[in-house]
């Protein structure tokens, strides 16, 4: 099981040997930053990186999580793990690797005196989508997200804008995710952050297909999820109507009832309408 965590809705990408971008992150809007020890540092910044994680104090604000690199896992764990750190985003994961992180991130904790740290597992293999169950029951796995360019390349796949090819691996994502009962998955990042319209249509495809979050590459892409993972007025207003005519029908002592538009409703469309109301904006009447 994984730590007590609320899932956040946008995950920011920093580049950990770029520490003077830390406070801009964090005052993104952003609900987390991501400190990136992996692939947003070239091999010959990465020992800045490391040592930059290490010092930095974590300001209050956003979630403040660490992507490790494997290659240097334990170097990368070692600087993770610090007061204000929420979690550690596991690139390329699969039991094995989970289990040694687990392992080591215990042994920092008993030493440090910190809270257990949540981690976010990317799967990028083969082997990953494949123990996608495995993985999402390890200990301290809060969500998983999907490095769709990673396994792309290792599938031989060359996806259309939309990505379809990889439609079929979200799903088990998504399944994988609701049999471990831990949070929806995370989207991956769009590269080009100058077509925002692209990146709302494409995260609310994501929304469909049972994702409830995103990762991001610029501050600029930051409004545009949020607003695209939210309901609309349409939707907060249909689901209201659902919750509303379900109660009036328990009070009556009814198991079903008939919303608005005449259309059934019973406990799983209630669920899914009062899923609908926990993505609303602040300020809604949930």
């Amino acid at each position: 099981m994984s730590p007590p965590l609320a899932p956040a809705r946008s995950y920011l990408y920093v580049p950990g040997d770029r520490p003077e971008r830390f406070a801009s992150a964090a005052g993104s809007g952003a609900d987390a930053v991501v400190v990136d020890l992996e692939d947003g540092v070239g091999p010959a910044g990465k020992d800045t990186a490391h040592e930059s994680v290490a010092a930095h104090a974590r300001a209050p604000g956003p979630q403040w999580w660490v992507r490790v690199d494997p290659a240097r896992l334990e170097e990368g764990l070692r600087a993770a793990a610090r007061e204000g750190t929420t979690g550690v985003f596991v690139p390329a994961a699969e039991p094995a690797l989970l289990a040694q992180v687990d392992r080591i991130l215990t042994e920092l904790e008993t030493e440090r005196g910190l809270a257990p740290l949540a981690a976010v597992a990317l799967l990028e293999t083969a082997y990953g989508v494949a123990e996608a169950r495995a993985i999402a029951a390890a200990p301290r796995v809060h969500r998983l997200g999907i490095g769709e360019a990673d396994l792309a390349a290792e599938l031989g796949m060359r996806p259309d804008p939309e990505r379809r090819e990889l439609w079929a691996i979200r799903s088990d994502v998504v399944v994988a995710s609701a049999l471990a009962r831990i949070a929806a998955p995370v989207g991956p990042v769009q590269t080009d952050v100058s077509d925002l319209d692209a990146l709302a249509s494409t995260t609310a495809l994501l929304v469909r297909q049972g994702f409830a979050a995103r990762t991001l590459i610029h501050p600029r892409q930051v409004p545009v999820v949020h607003r695209a993972l939210a309901p609309s007025e349409a939707e907060i207003a249909d689901a209201r109507a659902v919750v509303e005519a379900f109660a009036q029908a328990q009070r009556a002592g009814s198991g079903v009832a008939l919303d608005p538009r005449g259309r059934l409703v019973d406990l799983a469309v209630v669920r899914s309408a009062r899923a609908v109301l926990a993505r609303a904006p602040l300020g809604h009447d949930r």
